[in-house]
């Protein structure tokens, strides 16, 4: 990992970005326990969910949140959907100047959130969760899946040389810094969770690693499928393999 060059500027607002498809049994815990625990400790904050073409009632009840929880707020994605696309759609209109990406399923912390925004404000430019590091863990994984996962998670870290072993989840942090030098994303579906962790470290941007905690979702159906995902996964890497040892420092970080 690259040590920050500087503190940075102080941030002054925190976007978590959720993308949502068919999410109307969880979705309003999810907006509001996060909302509770950012409150409770003083994290200034927006939250915008992303419905993704929902064909239930997930944005009606995001947007009936909105009574109570002024900080939070719905944008649709259109008309082409798609995961990696949602999470596009809802960096460009944040107002942050840092972002956590979350999924909508609560499977990930939302004590976790509040350690990524302190640790953004260490002077990281990224902050990456790891399910699998001391201190990180893992509740009810699918065994199958967990083992793509262990051996998708192996061939980054050698492809790219880095020490990251989680790169593949999606819950991470970035100052809005970081989003600007990452763009144009080019993933549409679930390797966007690739592209941007990726990008960061080979454009030269500061980051480290947070253990982390992770559950299984205990509602709704699980909307990445493996069988589709494995060329585009691949795609994105020797994209960014491309990048990072022919492009000569094209795209890195300007100091």
């Amino acid at each position: 990992m690259n040590a920050p060059a500087s503190p940075g500027p102080a941030l002054t607002l925190l976007s978590v970005v959720i993308p949502a498809r068919d999410e109307e049994g969880c979705i309003a815990s999810t907006v509001e326990h996060l909302h509770l625990e950012l409150r409770l400790n003083r994290v200034p904050h927006e939250i915008i969910v992303v419905d993704d073409g929902s064909s239930d009632r997930t944005a009606a009840i995001v947007e009936g949140l909105g009574a109570s929880i002024p900080e939070a707020r719905l944008v649709r994605n259109g008309p082409d959907h798609g995961f990696g696309r949602a999470i596009s759609y809802g960096l460009r209109n944040m107002r942050g100047d840092a972002v956590v990406v979350m999924m909508a399923d609560e499977s990930d912390d939302c004590r976790d959130v509040v350690r990524y925004w302190n640790t953004l404000n260490e002077g990281w430019d990224a902050v990456f969760g790891s399910r699998f590091t001391r201190g990180g863990g893992v509740i009810d994984y699918p065994w199958f899946k967990l083992r793509i996962n262990r051996m998708a998670n192996f061939f980054i870290r050698i492809l790219f040389r880095t020490s990251l072993n989680d790169t593949t989840n999606a819950f991470k942090a970035y100052r809005a810094t970081v989003i600007r030098g990452c763009e144009p994303m080019l993933s549409a579906h679930f390797n966007l969770t690739v592209e941007i962790p990726l990008k960061t470290i080979i454009r030269g941007y500061s980051w480290t690693t947070l253990p982390i905690t992770w559950r299984n979702r205990r509602t709704g159906v699980a909307k990445l499928k493996i069988q589709e995902m494995g060329s585009r996964y691949l795609f994105i890497c020797l994209y960014l393999w491309l990048e990072k040892y022919l492009s000569r420092g094209d795209y890195r970080r300007k100091a």
